[in-house]
């Protein structure tokens, strides 16, 4: 529901609107650092490129800036942008957005100079980061009192716990810290993704498919599914029993495709906008599949992560991206750019060589690897292309945001 928002002083406008609200710099920062990101990971997976980071591996590295990187910084601009909405309240914005953006970026840069850089400096900066984040979201939520939406901040406070963890496995304090930090992470970001798509996606499919329908849900599934999740979570974290673990992820992956499957019309397939979000959903619900497939029949428990991660985060981010970018910008939502198809067709491909591929033929594993790269770097490089100038110049009906 969209709020009317109340500025306290008047705002100028001005030639460029970057810092006028949380979803421009942070989806700047994200779209960019995705690209770069994966060219470094490429340079060092597929070509061999001699890069280090001295406190921890290439690959760590890789797994906790997607997800405390890349992942963080769309979730950053989303909820900054969304709150205001939701509360009517001024969210971060000016100099105040620009030192915690500049927070974020300064926390990615500096793993590139590990040998100058002491880990705690990285670890201070990174974590400030996440926790000026956290009050940020909550201060306006708990002054509008809008209660059913303080969990939000809560999970990205325990976003900064599993960060701490994993900096603690750097330190080599904490036995398995890194594992610990990056799965805790990479579920608390699926948990975020669960509770905006239940939110969102409903009223998002029935006002843009562009014919009435009304959507199914099921209470007993609202009620429980995240329950049910984080179980699935503590026993797969803890590795309590596989067999456990793999009954979870099949009553998640039954209980995601019902959701699925009460959210589904014909039309969403014709708008971007929302078979972007629909497969991408559909990507987590093979994550869990892939997930009993690691026990019942050993396969790499990578192409299950990257089916959440690739898949599921990568192409449900960019496509939130997409539309919260064209709504708060004023251009209108139900008419994205042409080539927003070509975007998530690339980044949908990537997922599928990243995932199923590997499946079907190991002998070809470097192969996909890099076709994966590719099309992850095409895509986000197209979104940036297209998206760019409407994030840095001012809203086309004139107003502040």
């Amino acid at each position: 529901m969209i709020v009317n928002i109340d500025f306290p002083e008047k705002k100028t406008i001005g030639k460029f609107s970057v810092l006028h609200l949380g979803f421009r710099p942070f989806f700047i920062g994200a779209s960019s650092f995705a690209v770069f990101a994966i060219l470094m990971w490429m340079g060092v997976y597929s070509l061999g490129w001699p890069i280090s980071f001295r406190h921890v591996s290439p690959m760590t590295w890789h797994a906790h800036e997607m997800i405390f990187g890349y992942s963080l910084a769309v979730i950053a601009g989303f909820l900054l942008t969304a709150i205001q909405n939701w509360t009517g309240r001024q969210t971060l914005h000016g100099y105040p957005l620009l030192l915690l953006f500049l927070l974020w970026l300064v926390a990615r840069i500096l793993p590139f100079f590990g040998e100058f850089v002491p880990l705690i400096i990285i670890a201070v900066v990174d974590n400030l980061f996440i926790l000026l984040l956290s009050l940020s979201v909550l201060s306006p939520l708990l002054k509008a009192k809008h209660w059913k939406s303080v969990a939000l901040a809560s999970i990205v406070f325990l976003l900064m716990m599993s960060n701490i963890v994993y900096y603690l496995g750097a330190f080599g304090l904490v036995v398995q810290g890194l594992y610990y930090g990056l799965y805790a992470g990479l579920y608390l970001i699926l948990t975020l993704i669960f509770i905006m798509a239940r939110r969102v996606m409903p009223f998002f499919i029935e006002k843009g498919v562009g014919y009435p329908v009304q959507l199914k849900n099921w209470t007993w599934i609202d009620n429980s599914h995240l329950i049910v999740f984080v179980l699935f979570g503590i026993a797969d974290l803890m590795n309590i029993h596989a067999y456990l673990t793999a009954g979870l992820a099949g009553l998640l992956a039954v209980m995601h495709s019902i959701i699925l499957i009460g959210w589904h019309t014909p039309g969403i397939w014709k708008k971007p906008l929302l078979w972007s979000l629909y497969l991408g959903y559909i990507f987590i619900v093979l994550g869990f599949v892939l997930k009993v497939l690691v026990v019942v029949s050993g396969i790499s428990v990578y192409q299950a992560i990257h089916a959440f991660a690739f898949g599921g985060i990568g192409i449900m981010t960019i496509g939130m991206m997409a539309r919260v970018s064209l709504g708060h910008t004023g251009r209108n939502v139900l008419a994205p750019p042409r080539s927003l198809v070509w975007i998530v067709a690339l980044l949908s491909c990537g997922a599928i060589v990243r995932v199923v591929f590997p499946l079907i033929d190991t002998s070809f594993y470097l192969v996909w690897i890099t076709l994966a790269q590719l099309f992850w770097l095409l895509a986000f490089a197209g979104f940036l292309y297209v998206y760019f100038p409407m994030l840095i110049y001012p809203r086309t009906d004139g107003r502040y945001g």
